[in-house]
């Protein structure tokens, strides 16, 4: 069975529920010593006191979710995401982060060529290096399915994601987050996978309902969709990943709707028997 100290738990879980504060509290209830928190909840609580009531209650922050959307082509609107960029990082290094989830953005219609926005970000990644650097942050290139290319980001397979990281050579501050509800499809996963190796930073876990209903929010337990994440888990620990297990699921039409509590208890059966 996996050991109980590398689960951690996405605030994303219970979001509708539970403030930052009542997550924090949930979590030392329930004995979880790992979580990863949502910037926008960290904003609603404050984050000097979010950073405090982490600290007191002892919480190990594997990652903050999440910073980045720097696809425009207008060059104002660069400087200023850019500026919140980099607000992201030093609110990731005020909680003690261990990375930051990093989205591109989605494809902008004023310019609909992929390569020249990708060289945009693979740019604007390498000027915030130094920044990230100087506050001892690890930024996590996190792929997304590939149907979230127009919305969000434009790292849609693992391959893509290494390819970043072999141009921009910084491995002191740029990894890899790997999300099996992202990439279990994906013919080329294991090869990624051992290629990434120890660029794996966070490791996300949910599974693919058969009968999903919205792309972002319908994210299944554990155990109760289609994805091997026992397999997935072995080809990551195998790549050399030893970290946390974070279990993030964005459920509008069951998980958000329970009790947390209840949910907080069958994540944590699931985590012993489907992952």
């Amino acid at each position: 069975m996996l050991d109980f100290n590398r689960l951690c738990i996405h605030h994303a879980t219970v979001q509708e529920r539970w403030t930052m504060p009542q997550f924090i509290d949930g979590m030392v209830q329930h004995g979880v010593g790992s979580v990863a928190v949502l910037r926008d909840k960290l904003a609603d609580c404050g984050v000097s006191e979010g950073a405090k009531r982490l600290e007191d209650a002892g919480l190990v922050v594997t990652s903050l979710c999440a910073g980045g959307l720097v696809t425009t082509p207008d060059e104002a609107e660069a400087v200023r995401a850019m500026d919140e960029f980099r607000r992201a990082i030093d609110e990731a290094a005020r909680i003690k982060a261990g990375s930051l989830m990093f989205v591109t953005g989605g494809v902008d219609p004023r310019d609909k060529n992929l390569d020249t926005t990708r060289k945009r970000v693979l740019e604007r990644l390498a000027a915030i290096a130094p920044h990230a650097r100087s506050a001892g942050l690890k930024i996590a290139l996190e792929t997304l399915h590939p149907m979230r290319c127009g919305a969000r980001s434009l790292i849609s397979t693992l391959a893509t994601a290494n390819d970043f990281c072999d141009a921009l050579a910084d491995e002191d501050v740029f990894g890899i987050a790997i999300d099996t509800y992202a990439v279990w499809w994906d013919p080329a996963l294991a090869a990624q996978i051992k290629r990434a190796g120890r660029r794996i930073i966070n490791f996300h876990v949910a599974d693919w309902l058969h009968d999903t209903c919205d792309l972002r929010l319908d994210r299944g337990m554990p155990g109760d969709g289609l994805i091997d994440l026992p397999g997935i888990r072995h080809m990551v620990e195998d790549a050399g990943y030893e970290g946390y297990i974070e279990i993030e699921l964005f459920s509008a039409r069951d998980w958000w709707k329970r009790d947390p509590d209840e949910v907080v208890r069958i994540v944590k059966e699931r985590y012993q028997t489907a992952v």
